[in-house]
């Protein structure tokens, strides 16, 4: 679908016909070419393809302000089996109701959404503060997973463990990042996570005021002043291989379980996990609304993801008992009957596509 992927954006009716086969990256782009104060609540990787990443549902860092990328789309054009293309009058509510987050692929060929942006300030707020296990991240987790969907709509405040080298010898610990988006200015965002989340210790020197199209990019994991440019990037194959699973939470988790997580990260090594919060506009939005379920209730869900380099069965084996070994543990402190799960985790390459 790489060659249909054109992008029309019009700033006067606040909309954007993207087709199919457009990367994120290239919708973030067009939105910005046209205004700083649209913008549009999808992922992080810029190298995504926009129609597989809507037709899943499609989260990002502004869905406690707006929602998925399906709580924005308005219509689309479809092609059925004998041929007919059909917009969401011709298609009927119900067929469109049923592409907006289950994954479309079995009602026809989507060639285009038609989304509705969504107004952004000129500048917002980025920042990732990064603490250990030897520096009290257990107890920061504890709290974040009460704090983090209780905060105003307007900040995301991801939480991202990771296996770290603590010295040259071998020895690992566990760091986790908190990453944040807040659409406001920095001053804002240090004087409300200092009041309801102080522990965290956000200072100014932490925050970085950029466009919203400049947070994208930070959010796909380029340094600051990166130039937008990079978001045209095509995808490229894999490195690694990998092995992911996800998770809703719905109660907090007890403090004593993280220790545990931690434990079994460091046996992992190669693993990294994705927690992101729920609340907000989330929390407001009907589970019915869209084939999108996990609606209210979620306190946040993530991503295991685990991968390695070597080939062979032996190391592939190996990765995949131990991310189940992880993904069985966190059984007792997750959804149940049924336990939910992401569907729209697919092929990547570090940044997941939502």
């Amino acid at each position: 679908m790489f060659n249909i992927n054109s992008i029309d954006v019009n700033v006067a009716d606040e909309s954007a016909w993207v087709h199919s086969g457009a990367t994120l990256g290239e919708v973030y782009y067009a939105i910005a070419a046209k205004t700083n104060v649209y913008g549009f609540p999808a992922g992080i990787c810029p190298t995504v393809g926009a129609g597989g990443h809507f037709s899943g549902g499609g989260y990002g860092f502004m869905m406690r302000k707006y929602g998925l990328s399906v709580d924005n789309i308005v219509d689309a054009k479809l092609v059925t089996a004998n041929g007919r293309i059909l917009d969401r009058k011709s298609m009927g509510e119900d067929l469109f109701w049923a592409i907006r987050g289950g994954g479309g692929a079995s009602f026809g060929v989507i060639l285009s959404w038609k989304l509705k942006l969504v107004p952004v300030p000129p500048k917002v707020t980025v920042f990732n503060l990064t603490r250990t296990i030897e520096e009290g991240v257990t107890d920061l987790v504890y709290k974040w997973q009460t704090v983090s969907p209780k905060l105003p709509k307007e900040v995301f405040l991801r939480a991202q463990p990771q296996v770290k080298n603590i010295d040259t010898k071998g020895n690992k610990t566990v760091g986790v990042s908190f990453i944040g988006h807040f659409l406001g200015t920095s001053d804002k965002v240090v004087a409300l996570l200092n009041e309801s989340f102080p522990e965290l210790g956000l200072q100014r020197k932490d925050c970085y005021e950029v466009s919203w199209v400049e947070s994208t990019v930070f959010w796909a994991e380029s340094p600051i002043g990166t130039p937008i440019e990079i978001l045209l990037s095509k995808p490229t194959e894999p490195e690694t291989f990998y092995k992911g699973k996800s998770d809703y939470v719905k109660e907090p988790i007890p403090k004593h379980v993280f220790d545990s997580i931690w434990k079994k990260m460091i046996e992992i090594e190669h693993i990294y996990l994705d927690w992101n919060p729920y609340g907000g506009r989330m929390s407001e939005i009907s589970e019915s609304a869209t084939p999108y379920p996990h609606r209210a209730g979620n306190l946040f869900f993530g991503l295991y993801y685990s991968s390695w380099y070597d080939e062979g069965i032996a190391a592939t084996n190996k990765y995949v008992r131990l991310t189940r070994e992880l993904y069985d543990m966190m059984t007792p402190y997750v959804s149940k009957n049924p336990r939910e799960a992401f569907q729209n985790y697919g092929s990547r390459h570090r940044c997941e596509p939502g």
